[in-house]
């Protein structure tokens, strides 16, 4: 029996336990070609159980990022609903008239609304939420939804020179548009 140097260690382990055995059994063609087929056979099935791993690994990094987001993005439905309580208040405070802010007997209301707003605030920034910028920049549809064109010879056209409705993201995503006038060159 010849032996090749350039054998896998298989192959050296095979070739060890066959010493002994006379040639004219290992002559068998039959025998030879049904362990070529059976090595083909394992090697076909550890193809498989690497990709089957490779597949299975792929899938839990996409379920662990889908338990990641759905953590973080849980309170959005309800934060786009209280959004509507923190413009009420933002209107409120707005409408509050001088004269009433300086009233001792409405000290205490207008005291109270700011208060309730600032909660508001504090209870957003917790759960990653945060105002849009908008005033003074130029136009982001990604970010900003323009409702109409202002003619402004101060400002550049596509500026955004006022803000209609504040807008909102919840940690890297869109919640809610600003909704913004937008400067174009004055006529």
């Amino acid at each position: 029996m010849n032996e090749d140097k350039t054998q896998s260690p298989e192959d050296a382990a095979v070739a060890e336990e066959l010493k002994g055995v006379p040639e004219d059994m290992l002559d068998n063609e039959g025998e030879n070609d049904e362990l070529a087929k059976l090595r083909e056979e394992l090697e076909v099935a550890k193809q498989d159980v690497l990709y089957a791993r490779a597949e299975t690994q792929n899938v839990r990094r996409r379920l662990e990022k889908d338990i990641a987001d759905t953590r973080a993005y849980a309170a959005t439905g309800f934060a786009r609903d209280i959004l509507s309580v923190a413009d009420n208040l933002s209107r409120a405070l707005t409408a509050i008239p001088e004269e009433m802010r300086d009233d001792e007997k409405m000290k205490g209301l207008v005291a109270g609304i700011e208060a309730t707003s600032r909660e508001i605030d504090k209870v957003f920034s917790t759960h990653g939420i945060s105002r849009i910028a908008a005033m003074g920049l130029p136009l982001d549809p990604n970010q900003h939804q323009a409702m109409l064109e202002v003619p402004s010879a101060d400002a550049e056209p596509g500026t955004v020179v006022q803000e209609l409705q504040a807008g909102y993201m919840i940690k890297d995503r869109l919640l809610r548009p600003a909704m913004v006038a937008v400067a174009k060159k004055a006529d």
